[in-house]
This record gives C-alpha cells, sequence and structure tokens, in this order.
C-alpha cells in the first residue's frame, strides 16, 4: 500500500531527529569514556579517525543498498543497528575495544545518515516543493536533545554505559516504530514522475550511456563542492572557540559562545532554507550562502574586535546552513533511480572535508597564525559559489516561481 508523503516526510524528520541523537549521545559521552579507558588526547584523536573511516564505508555501502532494497528496509534496519551499536563505546575497557566499538558505529551511523538522506530526496520529489533543509534543521535538534540527557545522567550518577544503553534501546524502538510510514520502493520510484524540471525529462530521452556519464560528472561535481563546504564546516566546529580564546583573548567562557554563535546560526538558516529555495531556487541559495559565508570568515580572520569575530562566526553558519542540504537534494535528483548511490558519493566526500577541515587549519598553524589559516576557508567559500552553477542541470523541484499547479 502506498504512504503518503506527508507521513513519509513526519517519518524522516523522526530518522534525522534519531540519527543526531545517537551521535550527540556519543559525543557528549567522550571526555568520560577517555578517562574510563585512560587514553590521552592525542589517542583519542586517532581513535576517533576509524569513527568517520567506519561511517564512510557504511555510506558507501549502504547508498546501493537503499537503491536496491528501498530505503524503507534500510533505514529502519540502520536505525536499529546504529542504536544497538551506541553501547559499546561505554563498555570499551582499553584502546583496542574502544578502536573496535567506534568502527562499528561509525558504520551503522554512516549506513543511516546515507539511507535516510536517500529517503528524504524521494520525499522531497513527491513534495514537489524544498523540504531538505528541514530535515537537516532535526539533525541539530537531536544534538540537543543528547545534551539534554546527558546533563540529566551525569547528574544522577549514571555510568556513560547505562546512558547509551539506554539512549540506544529507546533508538531501536523509535526505528522500528517509524518504519511502516517510510515510502515503498516502488512508491519513491514513481515520486520520479511529475514533479521535476525539463532537465529530468530531457535526460529521460537521452541516450543511456551519455546520460549516465553526464550524471556521474555531475555527480562528482557535486561531491567536491560537498568536500569544500564540510571542510569549512569542519574547522568551525573545532577551531572556533579557540580563535576567540587565543589570538583575540577572550575568557574561556566567553570563546565557548563562538561555536554556539555558529551552531545557533546554522541551525537557524536551515529552519528557514527551504522557504527561500522554495522561492529563488537551490543555485541562489548555494552561491549566495556560500558568498556569505566567505565575508563572514573573512571577517573572523581579519577582525581586530571580538564583537566582529561573533558577526563573523554568525555570517558563517548562516551562509553554509543552506549548502549541505541543496548539494545531497541535487544528488538524489540527478538520477533518482539511483538516488542513495549518488547521495553516499556526495555525502561520503563531504565527510572527508569534514574529518580533515580540523586537521588542515590545525597543519596550516605551524606556518601562519591561526586567524590568517581561516584566508584558506575564504578561498574554499567564494570556489563553492563560482562552481555553485552546477546546479543548473539539477532535477529536484524548481523554485516557486517557475512551478506550476504544485500543491502545498
Amino acid at each position: 500500500m502506498e504512504r503518503s508523503p506527508r507521513g513519509a516526510r513526519v517519518a524522516t524528520y523522526v530518522y534525522f531527529v534519531l540519527c543526531g541523537t545517537l551521535m550527540g549521545a556519543w559525543v557528549v559521552h567522550i571526555p568520560a569514556v577517555e578517562e574510563r579507558v585512560g587514553i590521552s588526547h592525542a589517542t583519542l584523536g586517532g581513535l576517533l579517525v576509524l569513527l568517520g573511516l567506519g561511517a564512510f564505508v557504511g555510506m558507501q555501502v549502504a547508498g546501493p543498498l537503499t537503491d536496491r532494497l528501498g530505503a524503507r528496509v534500510v533505514v529502519p534496519a540502520a536505525g536499529v543497528l546504529c542504536g544497538a551499536t551506541l553501547v559499546l563505546p561505554g563498555l570499551a575497557r582499553d584502546p583496542w575495544t574502544l578502536a573496535g566499538s567506534l568502527l562499528v558505529f561509525g558504520f551503522c551511523n554512516g549506513c543511516l545518515d546515507v539511507s535516510m538522506n536517500a529517503h528524504a530526496v524521494h520525499v522531497e520529489k513527491a513534495y514537489g516543493r524544498p523540504v531538505m533543509s528541514g530535515f537537516h534543521a532535526t539533525f541539530s535538534v537531536g544534538g540537543v536533545l543528547a545534551a539534554l540527557v546527558a546533563a540529566g545522567s551525569t547528574s544522577a550518577g549514571l555510568h556513560p554505559a547505562a546512558t547509551l544503553a539506554a539512549v540506544g534501546a529507546v533508538g531501536v524502538v523509535i526505528a522500528l516504530a517509524s518504519a511502516r510510514a517510510l515510502m515503498p520502493a516502488a512508491s519513491a520510484a514513481d515520486s520520479t514522475g511529475s514533479t521535476g524540471s525539463t532537465d529530468t525529462v530531457e535526460e529521460t530521452h537521452a541516450s543511456p550511456p551519455a546520460a549516465r556519464r553526464g550524471t556521474a560528472r555531475r555527480v562528482w561535481l557535486l561531491a567536491v563542492l560537498a568536500l569544500m563546504v564540510m571542510l569549512c564546516e569542519g574547522a568551525a566546529n573545532d577551531w572556533s572557540a579557540l580563535h576567540l580564546k587565543d589570538v583575540r583573548g577572550a575568557p574561556a567562557g566567553t570563546a565557548a559562545f563562538a561555536y554556539g554563535t555558529f551552531a545557533a546560526a546554522m541551525t537557524t538558516g536551515r529552519l528557514l532554507a527551504d522557504r527561500f529555495v522554495a522561492r529563488f531556487g537551490s543555485l541562489a541559495i548555494l552561491r549566495h550562502g556560500a558568498a556569505t559565508a566567505a565575508v563572514g570568515i573573512t571577517l573572523v580572520a581579519l577582525g581586530p574586535w571580538t564583537w566582529a569575530a561573533f558577526v563573523g562566526w554568525a555570517l558563517f553558519g548562516l551562509g553554509l546552513s543552506g549548502c549541505v542540504p541543496q548539494l545531497f537534494s541535487a544528488a538524489g535528483h540527478a538520477d533518482p533511480a539511483a538516488a542513495g548511490a549518488n547521495v553516499s558519493r556526495v555525502a561520503g566526500l563531504g565527510y572527508v572535508g569534514m574529518l580533515a577541515g580540523p586537521a588542515v587549519i590545525g597543519w596550516l598553524t605551524h606556518l601562519v597564525p591561526l586567524d590568517h589559516a581561516f584566508v584558506l576557508l575564504t578561498l574554499l567559500c567564494a570556489a563553492t559559489a563560482v562552481g555553485a552553477r552546477v546546479l543548473r542541470t539539477e532535477s529536484g523541484p524548481t523554485p516557486r516561481s517557475e512551478m506550476a499547479g504544485v500543491g502545498h
């Protein structure tokens, strides 16, 4: 039986919140796990690479699998596995068991990440209007929920493994309970019909080899843009507070608000982005968003005052907020029959950028001061703004001004 797009949309929101909560639950318990295992910050940093490696592999596996079996099978399965493996890092007693648990949990998280994004593409196609940014905003909501749960459990004196097990168990239940509302594979394929732009029709009637080559080139261009955007995001996550403290001389308490400002602007932007995409198109959001981010990080790098840094981080987060959802959406709509595989390529390379961002900035600080190292982020944002023209050929939902008779 075909499920309603509205129900599938709600279920997709649930899975995005779930993914954010499960990952956030691990992140907020990192200090406790580090102390329990008895490792240094340097060792922990190396082990976290395994989390990223597992996620990358999971993304490449889950993408094609979602295209073959359908998101209604893969998404809940990945959610169950992600919830079930969340407790493993909390049970680790030495670096080796922690390494294995992070690799497994990262793999399951990567599977959930890509499969739910592939399903989000089909939901967006069924709606005939942009909804992808809203899904990504709810991922951040999951992180907030995880922080609240961790604060409560820590105050109650609960062991990290107990909290992770409880959150994971609830996650398993939610993943199973939400599965019925997801769109079946046939329904997802049918949603590629009448809501696409003329680019979809032209590509459908083109010779299959030529169409596949053109789509593959476009997807890899989107992946490169995702690499640059997410490298910027990763750098902000790890260096924003340190910049305010070490370069601007702000107290530690004040410096912590640098990342908070960036994250709040990012979440707010994603909550609002879909409306702007519907009106102006994804190309405009990517181009002007990347340009805004370039202005913001330049203000951070060159502005001599603390208030200027806060304004810069806010502009940086606001500008970046709509970029990644547009790239994921465009990858999925490039060939809806292979949405999972295409999203996995873009998400995978973007995830490499997310992990590399902090390291690249750290390496540059051996050559130039931290604020000058941020100029690299300015260049990456500017390159993204220029490269945004690749979205001219996307086949996803069109701006409202170009849509005829598509209801809300």
